[in-house]
């Protein structure tokens, strides 16, 4: 290796000049690759959590099933309402909505009618909604992480030019072709450095994947708070990313459409949060109380508040309903 290409690779992160490569009249997108790469790896640490939660890694596949398909769906319907213009505007082509494999998926919309499926999903085959989202969300922020790598493929998603040591390579894109714009002697066209704002999202990803592993060790989580803690953290870092990209958006007030829809997901998270921190009656939550042979003197507070009786009973915590 050369001085100066030793030199390139230590000032700039290199992008792929080519997203496409085809096997033979078959073409092999690097944008599809590392969404199914996501979606492969978020079965497998649901189907880990499942069983050792005692049910079953078929459970995982078969709500998937359902899952998966309506999640691509409403990314790419999300995609479609926000960026209208190129499919629907002023010399748009209408028949580029279907081409999902040259990128265009909503995080929002996949989330949403993912959620959907799954719900379907856990009825038809009698799994409990949260008890499954719980354990796929660890496993969807590394499937995120893993799916910004499409974008990176096909040069997409950065922010402003930076002279830092990680910034990130972009070439003219050729969007239909699947590869860099090339000049006249051959070479693909440089576009400049930029701020690579699909990696710092990736790495957002697998540090609150990362953060909810270790939250779920240290405190005990109700049903449906750690799928609540991806629906916060998730936003919270998109919100500050949307804030530096510089690709085209559709604005409201200004902004960009994702951050304020961003910051709806978040107060929704929290919401979702404390909810589910209240789905248990206290009773539920409290530790099992050890069973007291007949003819043993039972001490103050050793035994639960079913064991009261006499006078007292109807004033006791056990007799009256939670408010």
């Amino acid at each position: 290796m050369s001085a100066g290409a030793l030199a390139t690779l230590v000032t700039e992160i290199p992008s792929p000049s080519t997203g496409v490569w085809w096997l033979g009249p078959v073409p092999i997108r690097g944008y599809a690759l590392s969404i199914l790469l996501g979606i492969v790896v978020a079965v497998w640490v649901a189907q880990r959590r499942i069983v050792s939660r005692g049910g079953t890694a078929g459970q995982v596949l078969d709500i998937s099933a359902w899952a998966v398909p309506f999640g691509i769906l409403g990314g790419r319907i999300y995609h479609l309402i926000t960026s209208p213009q190129p499919y629907f505007g002023v010399g748009g082509n209408p028949w580029a909505a279907i081409r999902i494999w040259e990128g265009g998926l909503g995080i929002w919309g996949a989330v949403a009618l993912g959620a959907l499926g799954a719900w379907i999903g856990c009825r038809r085959h009698g799994v409990a909604f949260g008890d499954f989202a719980d354990a796929v969300a660890p496993g969807y922020l590394v499937a995120q992480a893993l799916g910004r790598f499409g974008n990176w493929f096909n040069n997409e998603i950065y922010g402003p030019p930076t002279e830092l040591p990680w910034g990130l390579r972009i070439y003219e894109w050729d969007q239909q072709a699947g590869h860099a714009v090339i000049d006249s002697a051959g070479n693909p066209m440089v576009k400049g450095v930029f701020h690579p704002t699909f990696l710092y999202e990736a790495l957002w990803c697998l540090a609150l994947a990362a953060f909810i592993l270790w939250f779920e060790r240290h405190r005990r989580l109700r049903r449906g708070q750690a799928f609540a803690l991806v629906v916060i953290g998730y936003p919270l870092g998109r919100f500050f990313i949307e804030l530096m990209r510089t690709d085209d958006a559709n604005r409201i007030f200004g902004q960009r459409v994702n951050v304020w829809v961003s910051l709806l997901v978040i107060a929704l998270g929290v919401v979702l949060y404390r909810r589910t921190g209240r789905a248990l009656d206290p009773v539920e939550a409290r530790e099992p109380v050890e069973p007291v042979e007949p003819g043993e003197p039972v001490l103050a507070g050793e035994a639960g508040e079913a064991q009261v009786s006499g006078p007292d009973a109807q004033n006791s915590p056990a007799s009256r309903h939670t408010e």
